[in-house]
């Protein structure tokens, strides 16, 4: 876990070159409209948010009343309520997504995709569930049956994020590929779910990258070179990639009200992370 004065410095930086970029590209109406001065500036509420996901806290609620206003006041003097705070949250969604594609990490040729499940309801709240309606879908994994997104990722031999996409439940794993491993290069491992001879022959003609799958029960093993075959038993790495977003990072709950602030939870986790 990195230090306060270690996370607002990198948030900070990163807020000083994108914040007059992203001003100046913003479309006008032509109607002059009143822009109110907020007593936290981005780079605050930013590191406010990316905090809760470095803490040991459940709800953000309780981080914010009882760790950030008791004991981040010297810090933030400026601090505001609690409603107030999250009535900022929504604006906060861009620049953390443009900060979280700067903390990426650079690929060393090796890597390993995967994606995982994240449930917005319980089963049993499924068609009484209005927040992510005709957002959110139905499908089902090796476990259960669950109602939510997919977050598939790419990661390096190093455990470093290179790339991250959400979609709805019932998305293909195989759909989002070309997109995630665009920009890399070398061997990329993966799980049954992404097993297709089309997909592995257009992403080594389009991008030169040997792709590997490990095949269903249901089919015949091929031969492989014997460091690829130690290399696929490193997927053990993606596991730990699971853990760490969902138990520590806090990607997942059933507790959203709004579509956007469920986003920004997710990247947060993700930056964290």
């Amino acid at each position: 876990m990195s230090s306060l004065e270690e996370l607002f410095c990198s948030v900070d930086d990163f807020c000083q070159q994108f914040e007059p970029q992203w001003h100046r590209s913003l479309l006008s109406h032509g109607v002059k409209t009143r822009v109110r001065q907020r007593s936290l500036c981005l780079s605050e509420v930013m590191t406010i948010l990316i905090g809760f996901h470095q803490s040991h806290y459940r709800n953000f609620k309780s981080y914010y009343v009882h760790h950030v206003c008791r004991y981040w006041g010297k810090a933030f003097p400026k601090l505001v309520s609690y409603t107030r705070f999250v009535d900022w949250i929504p604006s906060c969604l861009l620049p953390l997504c443009c900060y979280l594609k700067s903390c990426f990490g650079s690929c060393t040729g090796i890597s390993f995709i995967d994606a995982t499940s994240l449930k917005v309801c319980h089963n049993r709240r499924i068609c009484g569930h209005k927040v992510f309606k005709d957002i959110a879908a139905r499908a089902k994994t090796s476990v259960d049956w669950f109602y939510g997104f997919k977050l598939h990722w790419v990661v390096s031999e190093h455990g470093e994020l290179l790339n991250v996409t959400l979609t709805p439940g019932n998305t293909d794993d195989r759909k989002p590929v070309i997109d995630l491993l665009s920009g890399l290069s070398g061997k990329v491992f993966a799980d049954r779910g992404y097993v297709g001879k089309a997909l592995a022959k257009q992403l080594l003609e389009t991008f030169g990258i040997e792709f590997f799958a490990k095949p269903r029960r249901n089919m015949k093993n091929q031969l492989m070179r014997l460091n690829d075959k130690l290399l696929t038993r490193k997927r053990a790495i993606v596991e730990t990639v699971i853990d760490q977003l969902k138990n520590i990072s806090q990607i997942e709950h059933s507790r959203h009200r709004s579509p956007t602030n469920c986003l920004v939870n997710i990247i947060c986790g993700l930056i964290a992370y």
